[in-house]
């Protein structure tokens, strides 16, 4: 039976919507923010986490009308198939216009899951079980910047020797650098962030910076390079390694991948709706592409429920959904290691209870 399908039948009552807001330093060195939405209904709340990157979204979303009732979302009885339907008449961004165009991918997320996360809990069932799927041990990677040197990997390895990276490697990368994360090894993947456009994290890599990092990590996942005319002849060897992370926000994007894919870094807020998300899903599966989850600086439940879709669904994957003390600028002492335990007692859409 196809994922969506699986979810599309169960029934969920809403009756009032709440959201809070969150704030923390990260170790990328900007203040995320991000945004809890939850839906309520018979005694029990669903929640979900809105991404958008934009703190001023945020600002604006924490001025707007609830979610549920007036001009929003009606309150009353659905199937999680004719709530997600019942969106696509609600304005997400009632105040302004999101300020770039995958915030709507985000928020939407947010409410969806929120939705997942209500309707399981009413029935109390585990997404796990909806889906007829064991929770599994979560190999996950630290994604991090490096200051120049390779003193952050050496302290988080100080913590957990087994510890493996997900690294964005840039232009500002020297032969030192280069040999030093070496040294450190555990480099998982590759991120070259090539294919972002207006963003703070575009990057431009050229051939030898391909090549270098090709040749250093020969084991490293290659994420969002740039295949053109120059980038070709460096990358194309090596096409069983590469993976897509930015452009993917459904089956028609990945269907449109200029080769066909090996691998895939499924974020679930790209996608918007869940059935965007488990249609893809279902295409990879079929077609033997190897999925591992992507994080986006989660601060609050969007990071239990990416853990658990690696768990149900790519637990071996280099999964980039580390638990979030992995993101503060001075990671604290005791953090877990790499495999997560499975939870004890899952519950709703999340990691734990």
């Amino acid at each position: 039976m196809a994922l969506y399908d699986r979810i599309a039948d169960l029934p969920l009552s809403i009756a009032a919507s709440d959201r809070r807001r969150n704030e923390r330093d990260t170790s990328s060195g900007f203040r995320r923010v991000t945004t809890t939405i939850a839906l309520s209904g018979e005694g029990a709340t669903g929640r979900g986490e809105d991404v958008t990157y934009d703190a001023e979204d945020h600002d604006a979303l924490a001025e707007a009308p609830p979610l549920v009732g007036d001009d929003g979302l009606a309150p009353g009885e659905y199937t999680f198939d004719e709530f997600s339907a019942a969106l696509e008449d609600v304005d997400l961004f009632p105040t302004k216009a999101p300020e770039s165009e995958p915030a709507r991918h985000y928020r939407r997320w947010a409410v969806e899951s929120a939705g997942v996360d209500l309707a399981l809990r009413q029935a109390d069932r585990s997404l796990g079980d909806v889906l007829d799927r064991s929770y599994d041990p979560v190999r996950f990677v630290v994604s991090t910047r490096l200051d120049g040197d390779a003193g952050r990997l050496e302290r988080l390895r100080d913590h957990d020797p087994d510890a493996e990276f997900k690294l964005d490697p840039t232009e500002e990368w020297d032969d030192d650098l280069f040999t030093a994360v070496a040294d450190v090894g555990g480099v998982c993947v590759l991120d070259f962030k090539a294919l972002y456009t207006g963003t703070d994290v575009d990057s431009d890599p050229g051939p030898a910076l391909y090549r270098r990092a090709i040749e250093t990590f020969p084991d490293a996942v290659i994420e969002d390079a740039a295949l053109d005319d120059d980038s070709r002849p460096v990358l194309e060897p090596v096409a069983d390694r590469l993976s897509w992370d930015y452009p993917i926000t459904g089956v028609d994007s990945v269907e449109a991948l200029p080769v066909e894919p090996r691998w895939l870094n499924v974020k679930p807020s790209r996608f918007g709706t869940v059935e965007a998300l488990f249609d893809t899903l279902d295409y990879a599966r079929e077609r033997g592409i190897s999925l591992y989850g992507g994080g986006q600086f989660e601060l609050d439940v969007g990071r239990g429920q990416i853990q658990s879709l690696a768990s149900l669904l790519y637990p071996d994957g280099p999964n980039d959904v580390a638990p979030g003390g992995y993101n503060l600028p001075d990671p604290p002492a005791g953090l877990p290691t790499s495999p997560l335990d499975p939870p004890v007692d899952p519950s709703g859409f999340g990691y734990g209870p």
